[in-house]
């Protein structure tokens, strides 16, 4: 096991340098984000707000969310490694520049709190699911300090729309539905649905720097 997952980890590391050079390349401007965000609010700016296609469930926390995964997830719907038509329809509205702006602005709209430096175990059934999976390789001890910017906070999230991410990387045969990440998609393989549920709720139930930012007229 420990070889896979130092194999796992070698791979993730390789990913990311691309990933993250490629993100890099174009500066954010969060000022500029601020005024481009009139799409993302109707769904990402409000509390609660559920989508029920393809798939059922809250829509993601994204303000303090890392702005090299906001990148990264953005350029995947474009090219539909990520499979979501109302977010590929966006995402290919945006240009390189806007992803790059969209991201510095929320990422410095999170919550502002301290998280402990490593998140509480949990259950006995979803520590083990951690160790299998070598989740905090990737994503830190506390699920909030990934080893690469590109790779998601998770810790806090809603564990609903954790629940559905984790089984659309296992997911190849359907059009509407479905992440092409190979590395995500050959540990979420090892888990069935309800190991998933356990981790999503483990993992949703996590102290966060993550938030749904809403606008005083939606409230």
């Amino acid at each position: 096991m420990n070889k896979i997952l130092l194999s796992v980890s070698s791979l993730l590391v390789a990913c990311a340098t691309t990933v993250t050079a490629y993100a890099q390349d174009i500066k954010g401007d969060a000022g500029a984000g601020a005024q481009k965000n009139a799409l993302c609010v109707g769904c990402h700016g409000i509390k609660g707000y559920h989508i029920g296609f393809p798939e059922v469930h809250q829509v993601p926390k994204i303000s303090g969310q890392s702005a090299g995964y906001i990148r990264a997830a953005l350029h995947a719907y474009k090219t539909g490694d990520r499979k979501h038509p109302s977010m590929r329809t966006l995402a290919n509205s945006l240009s390189d520049q806007d992803i790059a702006d969209l991201a510095a602005y929320y990422a410095g709209t999170g919550t502002g709190v301290t998280l402990p430096a490593a998140a509480a175990e949990g259950s006995a059934k979803a520590a083990e699911l951690v160790t299998k999976g070598g989740c905090t390789s990737c994503h830190g001890a506390n699920m909030s300090k990934p080893i690469d910017p590109a790779y998601p906070k998770i810790a806090g999230q809603h564990s609903d729309y954790l629940y559905v991410a984790l089984r659309s990387y296992k997911t190849n045969d359907k059009p509407l539905i479905g992440r092409g990440n190979p590395v995500m998609g050959g540990i979420a393989k090892q888990f069935s649905n309800a190991d998933l549920k356990v981790l999503a709720d483990y993992m949703g139930g996590l102290p966060s720097e993550m938030q749904t930012v809403q606008r005083d007229r939606l409230k």
